[in-house]
């Protein structure tokens, strides 16, 4: 078994959080380089299976030949069909590592990155018909600030949207550089990348429906752990890591626990243990730890 990977994020804290039967069935909905497909594979044997899913048709080549690993290419929001397609109906672990990844941001054609001259892109799935050139150019200057404030987190959103309307209607933004030159003026140097950050995860998010990919697989999950068994997701955001905080503790994405029609809590998972983040050294090491929190949760029923 070969692997390519880079420094995958809070790599032994998140394979130790999965408690791994080496006889167990796991899943990893995040593949990207490998690098934590990798190592939950050395801890299994023939017996134990792993199924990996990306929807990034270059993650194909960072794939492994072994016998009980299975290489899915589509969004995980398909991740309880197509374990059921592979027989699998209950599994002992899943594992999530949101975010673009290392190498996506870092394929300049991609144009994920405010850093690279590209065409505005960021689809994570090639196929994906809406991009962020249609987001930039074609969404409304009440969607644009919408998505720029709650996907964002920015409440100078409207004053951007504007710019964004006024820049396009004379010539048509297509590069990620067009972009940053219709938004540079409008932030002082030393906040720019921060909120060049901002505004490109915003569309970002928007073209792969990131949040609502996430809340339909925090809902599967809970419902393909067999009891006792693990979901261990590394989120990037605070949007993300609130969705998944609100749903290990509540059974729902608000802050009000589920109930059933008896007043029952509805609450399928423990936590585990508190939110892990990387060490300084880590950091040093990969850059991008720097903003990742991982949340341990165990299924109870």
């Amino acid at each position: 078994m070969k692997s390519s990977y880079h420094l995958p994020v809070l790599l032994e804290e998140s394979i130790n959080g999965l408690k791994i039967d080496s006889k167990g069935v796991y899943v990893d909905v995040t593949f990207g380089g490998g690098g934590h497909s990798y190592e939950i594979l050395k801890n299994l044997s023939k017996e134990g299976n792993l199924i990996s899913f990306d929807q990034d048709p270059d993650s194909i080549n960072n794939s492994f030949d072994e016998t009980n690993f299975y290489f899915v290419n589509e969004n995980f929001k398909h991740m309880k069909r197509f374990l059921k397609n592979l027989g699998f109906s209950k599994v002992n672990g899943i594992l999530a590592d949101l975010g673009v990844s290392s190498f996506q941001i870092n394929t300049p054609t991609r144009g994920f990155s405010y850093r690279y001259e590209a065409t505005l892109d960021m689809r994570m799935n090639k196929k994906n018909n809406n991009d962020a050139m249609k987001v930039v150019n074609e969404y409304s200057e009440e969607e644009l600030g919408r998505i720029l404030f709650e996907y964002g987190e920015l409440n100078n959103s409207k004053k951007i949207s504007n710019q964004i309307l006024k820049a396009r209607s004379n010539n048509k933004i297509k590069t990620t550089f067009d972009l940053n030159r219709v938004l540079n003026p409008l932030f002082p140097e030393r906040y720019l990348n921060k909120n060049l950050s901002k505004i490109y995860q915003a569309i970002r998010i928007e073209v792969n429906k990131e949040l609502d990919v996430l809340k339909s697989f925090l809902e599967q999950s809970s419902q393909l752990l067999v009891p006792g068994g693990r979901l261990c997701v590394i989120s990037y955001h605070s949007l993300e890591d609130r969705l998944v905080k609100r749903f290990i503790n509540n059974g729902s994405f608000s802050n009000q626990k589920e109930k059933d029609f008896y007043g029952n809590f509805l609450v399928p998972f423990k936590k585990v243990g508190k939110m892990i983040q990387p060490t300084n050294t880590e950091i040093k090491e990969n850059i991008r730890a720097r903003s990742a929190k991982l949340r341990i949760a165990e299924k109870i029923n």
